[in-house]
């Protein structure tokens, strides 16, 4: 049975593959190449692209608020990957414990995750500008308190969707060898730092993963949240190039060229890290 199966699948893979492949070539490549294509060029559609070299790109780089946006962005990135990693895998080691209601918490934990990023700006909105009201502030007044807010707002949405993914990955961990661990004498201390946490790097790498990309291309809830005031000071990488591409008329080559080189920095990020998580798992 499970030869013919085999044989079925090699004579008739293509069937199953090609309409996948396609959509990827369709969906993902073609577009992706065509804005490389018209980041080199100025543009109002498709069709009337005009070739301008490399001066998009130094627009790029000579804008201060595009600047302003990469290290606000930067920050607002490492800030959230470390308190969501950090919190996120102790709530799921106290979870993963016997005690009562733990279901009960995970779902509570989780369900902030199901909740959409322009609602979730608008929720958090109301409480944050509430209590900022008592110093005749809001979200709104600077950049800072923008940026604290956007760092509350994804801590909360995005902890526990982590800590489901810890909790998988602690429910798989060789009990043998956290008994062993025991038996030789560890402390819980030791045994969390020496044993659990390198068994752990996999679910570590993946949950860096999500955060350092969902922390580069938050969109949503900057939007609904601050939408960039004061004066475009909390605006992240996505909403300033979304506000070049589509409210600054002559700029879209400008915005397209930004695209390009946020697409660079992400995916330079996501390798280092995704290295630098594995070279660890590999000496653990």
């Amino acid at each position: 049975m499970i030869t013919m199966v085999g044989k079925a699948v090699r004579k008739w893979w293509a069937l199953f593959a090609l309409p996948t492949f396609a959509a990827f070539i369709i969906g993902f490549l073609v577009p992706f190449i065509m804005g490389i294509y018209l980041s080199f060029t100025k543009f109002t559609t498709v069709t009337d692209a005009k070739w301008v070299g490399l001066r998009n790109y130094s627009g790029v780089f000579s804008d201060k608020e595009f600047i302003h946006a990469l290290w606000y962005t930067v920050a607002f990135t490492v800030i959230t990957t470390i308190v969501v990693n950090v919190v996120a895998f102790a709530i799921a080691y106290m979870l993963t414990k016997t005690m009562r209601g733990s279901n009960f918490f995970r779902s509570v934990f989780f369900m902030p995750n199901l909740i959409g990023g322009i609602i979730l700006g608008y929720i958090w909105l109301l409480p944050l500008n509430g209590v900022l009201a008592k110093w005749g502030r809001s979200i709104t007044f600077s950049g800072t308190y923008g940026f604290w807010g956007m760092v509350l707002l994804v801590c909360w949405q995005q902890i526990g969707y982590m800590m489901i993914i810890y909790i998988a990955g602690m429910q798989s961990l060789p009990g043998d060898v956290i008994e062993a661990a025991a038996v030789d004498g560890a402390s819980g201390r030791q045994t969390l730092t020496k044993v659990i946490i390198p068994l752990m790097m996999p679910s570590i790498t993946v949950c860096s993963f999500l955060t350092v990309t969902n922390g580069f291309k938050m969109f949503d809830q900057n939007l609904a949240l601050t939408n960039g005031a004061p004066s475009n000071s909390s605006e992240l990488l996505a909403l300033n190039i979304f506000r070049t591409f589509y409210g600054r008329i002559g700029f879209e080559g400008v915005g397209q060229a930004k695209a390009v080189v946020f697409f660079v920095i992400v995916a330079v990020i996501v390798l280092l890290q995704n290295r630098l998580t594995t070279s660890k798992e590999v000496a653990a």
